[in-house]
């Protein structure tokens, strides 16, 4: 070979190294924190379908724990860490986030994305100023789940609109410890989104808030007293033995094996607890709508977990086209194709509850959505209240306080203090934050 031969060879394969090398720089890492539900574990089975769509994109996942996610990603907006392209987070942060400048606001979506399919009370949760910050992943409320054949052994009829006293008489006739069935299952892991999710919820029917108008923490009145009172005099009469650590996940395993009677938890769970691959009483699973003490409130919730770009991400673009896939109509289609209609994520789109196929395929569809159409964030305790939210209150200092007062009453709830001493606690400890934090202002 000639010296100008094997130059030229060595300039050709110079530059198709640098052509690959160009391809391979091209390709941009999309980095997703989301939480470890099932819903988000099916979208990441499913990912081979975006990146058939866009082999230019990688999807780089990190998978948490709620109460660890909550942490993480806080941690990581405030600092403005970068560690984060995709955020999964809630609609108690979605719109203080928004206002602090800390979310980008979803304008590159795509044409046909259809934001205004989205349910009015879920967009507007996760909208400011009617510009969408975030993505509804899928949206819930919460309900009552039970075991019909536990409930027709025990002589009992659900009720489609129960109150707490039926719960309490059915989950006590339901209990059989010595094989393990127990009446009732509810949260119990210390969180503001977890055991305070259920509780102030709970509160909400029994009268409770957890402000007054002048901002003054209500733990030393009379609702929130019966209300934690009644749930823990429950749980030790009906509940699993180790509550206290119980969260979503954990109910939810405790259920599909058999070892619920009932379990009031997010609309969400109902397509797996009647999934018969997963649930083992699958055929055996009716539904109820959160409980009420007849003074207008049910304790029922409202939440969406939601898809949003943090500020400090340099990858708006290519994040917000997985956001659009994850949160569209064809990503509804595609898990009705792999997984069945019953398994879609719900309570997002409206068009889904319009959808015959859906419907006929998931009995828990109607109550659903009656159950997110009745969660009113802005009145949802039986008093005035300054704030918004119906399970959380809508300020900054909340993800505090919230986690603060679960930690006193799953303290409650595992023997370590007495109802009385964990309302005291939880008093105290409100009042000193609200004042350190300015309120009222």
């Amino acid at each position: 070979m000639s010296r100008m031969t094997s130059r030229f060879a060595a300039c050709s394969a110079l530059a198709i190294m640098m052509g690959a090398g160009g391809a391979f720089a091209q390709t941009t890492t999309v980095t997703i924190a989301t939480v470890n539900n099932g819903d988000m574990i099916r979208m990441q089975k499913l990912a081979d379908d975006f990146a058939a769509k866009h082999p230019d994109i990688k999807l780089e996942w990190v998978t948490l724990e709620e109460n660890m996610l909550r942490q993480r990603v806080t941690t990581d907006i405030a600092a403005k860490g970068g560690q984060y392209d995709v955020m999964t987070i809630g609609t108690y942060e979605a719109p203080i986030w928004a206002e602090r400048g800390w979310l980008l606001a979803l304008d590159k979506l795509g044409e046909d994305y259809d934001a205004e399919d989205i349910l009015p009370s879920i967009r507007s949760s996760v909208s400011r100023d009617g510009v969408l910050y975030a993505a509804p992943f899928y949206g819930e409320s919460s309900m009552v789940m039970y075991r019909k054949d536990l409930m027709e052994k025990a002589g009992l009829t659900m009720p489609e609109a129960p109150t707490w006293e039926f719960v309490g008489q059915a989950a006590r006739a339901m209990t059989d410890k010595p094989n393990e069935i127990y009446g009732i299952c509810l949260r119990g892991k210390a969180g503001w989104g977890e055991n305070m999710a259920l509780l102030s919820a709970m509160a909400n029917s029994f009268g409770g808030r957890w402000f007054d108008m002048d901002w003054k923490p209500q733990f030393d009145a009379k609702p929130w007293k019966d209300t934690l009172t009644f749930y823990l005099d429950l749980m030790k009469d009906a509940g699993p033995p180790g509550a206290s650590s119980n969260g979503f996940n954990e109910n939810l395993a405790l259920f599909q094996t058999g070892k619920c009677g009932m379990w009031i938890d997010a609309t969400v769970a109902a397509s797996f607890v009647t999934n018969p691959a997963e649930s083992k009483v699958a055929d055996q699973v009716g539904f109820a709508l959160a409980p009420d003490n007849g003074l207008g409130k049910r304790g029922n919730w409202l939440w969406a977990w939601n898809l949003a770009v943090p500020a400090g991400s340099q990858k708006s673009e290519a994040a917000q086209k997985f956001i659009s896939w994850a949160t569209s109509k064809d990503y509804l289609n595609l898990v009705a194709e792999r997984d069945g209609w019953a398994n879609v994520p719900p309570g997002t789109r409206a068009s889904l509850y319009e959808n015959p196929a859906y419907l006929e395929a998931a009995p828990f569809a109607q109550m659903t959505l009656d159950s997110i159409n009745a969660a009113d964030p802005t009145n949802s305790a039986v008093e005035p209240t300054p704030y918004v939210g119906v399970q959380f209150v809508a300020i900054p200092e909340f993800q505090a306080i919230g986690t603060t007062v679960g930690q006193q009453f799953a303290a409650a709830l595992a023997g370590q203090t007495t109802a009385d001493q964990a309302l005291q606690n939880a008093q105290r400890a409100v009042e000193r934050e609200m004042r350190r934090a300015g309120y009222p202002k």
